[in-house]
């Protein structure tokens, strides 16, 4: 039976990845937030991007009902940066009979950092087209994120 898989984490913890690990696993198809908004417009959403990205989730929920309700799984590939936004979720796919599962990928610090300075450094030389993250975005960032608890985790991923 299809299902919804929901990729938690912080920035540039390695939730695409997963989410791509997901997709060969299970057939699945993969709806990410920041390809969408990447795709119509690059690094230039400025000041709108909170609420592009708004309006990108919404349309996702929506379109990933209509691909699981065809029988095909789905993993939604942005944050669920907060308990809100989690609980939202899984009340929402409730509500829809569709099962869900949470894989939160838990990153230390130092990884974190490493990680962030080679993104930069890739999107910088055009070897992706992913968001560049700079100090006012991870400031944003640990001022928004909530680390789920062990209640709404299905399968958490340990990254030292």
């Amino acid at each position: 039976m299809a299902a919804v898989y929901l990729m938690c984490g912080k920035i540039c913890s390695g939730k695409s990845t997963h989410a791509r690990q997901i997709r060969d696993a299970e057939h699945a198809v993969v709806l990410s937030v920041d390809e969408i908004t990447l795709a119509l417009f690059g690094q230039d959403a400025g000041d709108m991007l909170d609420e592009y990205v708004k309006r990108t989730e919404t349309y996702l929920y929506g379109k990933s009902v209509e691909i699981v309700r065809s029988g095909t799984s789905v993993v939604l590939d942005w944050g669920f940066w907060t308990k809100e936004e989690r609980c939202f979720a899984k009340s929402f796919y409730a509500s829809q009979g569709i099962r869900c599962e949470f894989h939160y990928i838990r990153i230390g610090q130092e990884t974190w950092h490493r990680r962030i300075e080679k993104r930069n450094q890739d999107v910088l030389d055009h070897l992706t087209d992913a968001y560049y993250v700079d100090e006012g975005l991870v400031r944003k960032f640990e001022s928004i994120f909530e680390e789920p608890d062990e209640q709404e985790v299905d399968q958490l991923i340990q990254v030292p």
